[in-house]
């Protein structure tokens, strides 16, 4: 199964009809789907089947078997390359399923889909995420082994193991491959092995339009070790798979510096007229193409998804290989896990994605301060606080860790000896990461970390940068995963580096992506509870929205048990000097936490983050001119959608149409929290250079501001009521 000492793999007439099935299989589906990509399956069929028959450690009967190497298809358009694999290893996926292909309901999407298919590691199909996914999987496979067996010679760990990825062109030339890639040779990331499909035909044909530079020469460039394996000579396109099968013993041979094998292929090989095409990319070849390919092939064009029951049943012998390479593993395995029992327990607790007993106790909470904290300090100080007792809470920025808070102290920096730093010195099985100026990579290098399974990563940078990972969000949204993406400098609040660095769109844009959580604490207490509640949640990935400036950490009425501040705790009633809710209410997305004096609030002020205290300074204005303001804090508006109807009814009563939202950004979604008769104060246009309190001076985020917006609500409800 894992690759030998044999230069040679075993290759017989068999294995050879098999990898002509992938091809023909390729065509069928594409031509029953009427869209898909089948050149790229067909001719990377000999390199997919070489990995999973021949090379990988994996096992078929058990997709997430932890010993397993991991294979990631960068090129999530040619889905089929690992759709037909999975078919011919014995995962599940039956004939039927590559009949269904990019059909409602089947296992078989246009792109792959992690949950969705048994076998697929990764969502891929956006260009360039897979490859960076790998990053991160190296390097969680790194640090879970500095957790779990750091003191083992390199290869003798149960933890050892590799991370392959099939990569285009389109993967190569985008920008997030060249972040990830320059990071993972910095890391030395032996485990990783690329194969890049260099085959020079994108949707816009011959790729020469778009590209010129020697790609080999960028990988060695970057500290690759980089090696080409060409199978279009002077005499004819020859699939020499024995040299394939050379390149990748080396590349495992090369422990210290991640690996790109380079393999010239003819896209779409055989079929007579399209191969060496832009169409055989992105396309269904067309009847008469695909019955001269079979032909060529020796299949019957008549026949369309043919069984050839003695190759399939060839190909599922590795599920029988699977069986003596996993009990070897076990065996590995049931030694380590005997004589380490306390890190056994570790690996127990971590695949169960369990949080460990009493680790909340270790969130400080932090006293009253008219003065006030700035979240983000607010939010390293936690960071650090759990650092002891939350081993696989791991992370850093894209080079913001002062700005971002991102470094819990005492902790190593992840990263090789040689390229320690007197300000950061570290190891390998370090803690603290360091992207550099890589936002687009950061993300999706920690969804790979998350992929991997054990750990959970966060990364750091302004809000206004997450424009730059975008795109990683977005999967991390999709798939599920439990990554923390720290978002400082939240609003105008970061004052002097003016509008390129304030953002403004950017909040009401983050939460239309679904899935995502975006949280922006109004003080330090609130923080503490948000830290804590990402982390309880496994299958949502957060945006913590934190401010550069201090605002006051609020005087409450004692955290605890109860409902959330629903009911306002011990607010409830109370005059507008009142102490206030319990910061328990933020995980619950939105709570009252301030009542309106006598307990009936004629208008709700709805806010988030740095903007809760001027609602509170607006209530007391209002309290003066006989006006009862009840103050909301909104910090996640995921979280409070997904409290009771009941309990949304109770802190946002329908009765009271006089609303105020206050944040600093543009307004979209608070329109739907203050209906027809509110009123945002928001900001519609980008910020400027100055002090923040000017700028919150100047564009009206103010207390006056609040209370007119109110005056301006009633006014309204009143008309409409006349």
């Amino acid at each position: 199964m894992t690759i030998s000492g044999n230069a040679a793999p075993e290759w017989s007439a068999t294995d050879r009809r098999a990898v002509d099935l992938i091809r023909v299989l390729a065509m069928d589906a594409v031509e029953k789907a009427g869209s898909g990509h089948p050149g790229t399956a067909m001719s990377l069929a000999p390199a997919a089947y070489l990995l999973f028959q021949r090379v990988m450690r994996h096992d078929p009967a058990d997709p997430a078997w932890l010993g397993r190497d991991r294979f990631v298809l960068s090129c999530g358009h040619s889905s089929l390359t690992l759709y037909l694999q999975l078919y011919l290893s014995g995962y599940g996926l039956a004939l039927s399923d590559l009949e269904k292909l990019r059909t409602w309901g089947s296992l078989t999407p246009g792109h792959p889909e992690r949950h969705h298919t048994p076998g697929v590691e990764t969502t891929t199909g956006p260009l360039g995420q897979g490859i960076t996914n790998a990053v991160g999987m190296a390097m969680a496979a790194r640090r879970e082994r500095g957790l779990l067996d750091p003191g083992a010679p390199a290869g003798q760990s149960p933890f050892d193991h590799r991370i392959y990825v099939i990569a285009s062109d389109g993967d190569i030339e985008e920008g997030i491959s060249h972040e990830a890639s320059s990071l993972a040779a910095h890391q030395d990331l032996g485990n990783l092995i690329v194969i890049y499909d260099d085959n020079s035909i994108s949707i816009e044909d011959d790729t020469a339009i778009a590209k010129s530079e020697d790609v080999c020469a960028r990988y060695r460039a970057y500290g690759w070790h980089v090696q080409r394996v060409e199978w279009r000579r002077p005499d004819g396109y020859y699939e020499d798979v024995p040299a394939l099968y050379e390149a990748l013993l080396a590349a495992q041979r090369e422990t210290d510096r991640p690996s790109f094998i380079a393999l010239r292929t003819i896209i779409g090989w055989p079929a007579p007229t399209k191969q060496n095409t832009g169409e055989a990319h992105g396309a269904a070849l067309g009847a008469q193409e695909v019955a001269a390919a079979k032909r060529i092939l020796g299949f019957d064009p008549a026949v369309s998804f043919p069984t050839e029951e003695d190759a399939v049943a060839h190909a599922r012998e590795v599920m029988d290989r699977a069986k003596t390479v996993r009990a070897q593993w076990e065996e590995s395995f049931a030694a380590w896990s005997a004589a380490n029992p306390d890190r056994a327990a570790l690996l127990d607790r971590l695949s169960a994605h369990r949080l460990p007993e009493g680790w909340t106790r270790a969130i400080p909470a932090f006293p009253p301060d008219p003065k006030g904290v700035a979240t983000r300090r607010a939010s390293g100080e936690i960071l650090s606080a759990l650092a002891p007792v939350l081993p696989e809470l791991w992370g850093g920025s894209a080079d913001l860790a002062g700005s971002n808070n991102t470094t819990m102290k005492g902790e190593s920096s992840f990263i090789p000896t040689e390229h320690q730093t007197a300000m950061f010195p570290g190891s390998p099985y370090g803690r603290t990461l360091h992207f550099g100026i890589r936002e687009h990579a950061m993300g999706a290098i920690c969804n790979g970390i998350a992929l991997h399974g054990l750990t959970r990563p966060y990364g750091g940078t302004f809000l206004v940068f997450s424009d730059y990972m975008r795109p990683a969000v977005r999967l991390a949204a999709m798939m599920g995963l439990p990554v923390t993406f720290v978002w400082t400098h939240d609003s105008i609040g970061l004052g002097e580096d003016g509008p390129t660095h304030q953002p403004v769109e950017q909040l009401w844009a983050l939460r239309a992506i679904p899935g995502l959580d975006i949280v922006r604490p109004a003080d330090a207490n609130e923080t503490a509870v948000a830290w804590r509640t990402i982390l309880e949640r496994t299958e949502n990935a957060a945006g913590l929205c934190l401010t550069r400036q201090n605002v006051p950490v609020l005087e409450r009425v004692s955290d605890g048990p109860g409902d959330g501040g629903a009911g306002a705790g011990g607010a409830g009633g109370a005059g507008a000097g009142a102490r206030l809710a319990s910061a328990e209410g933020t995980a619950r997305g939105g709570y009252i936490l301030a009542e309106a004096g006598g307990g009936t609030p004629d208008v709700i002020l709805i806010a988030t983050g740095s903007e809760v205290q001027i609602a509170l300074a607006a209530r007391e204005e209002l309290a003066a001119e006989g006006i009862g303001a009840r103050v909301v804090s909104m910090p996640c508006v995921e979280w409070f959608a997904e409290q009771s109807e009941s309990y949304r009814a109770r802190v946002l009563p329908p009765g009271v149409r006089a609303r105020v939202s206050v944040e600093a950004g543009v307004a979209l979604g608070w329109r739907t929290f203050v209906g027809d008769a509110g009123e945002c104060v928001s900001l519609e246009h980008f910020g400027a250079s100055a002090s923040y309190q000017d700028l919150y001076e100047k564009f009206g985020f103010t207390a006056g501001r609040v209370s007119q917006a109110a005056r301006a609500s009633l006014a309204r409800v009143a008309q409409h009521s006349e």
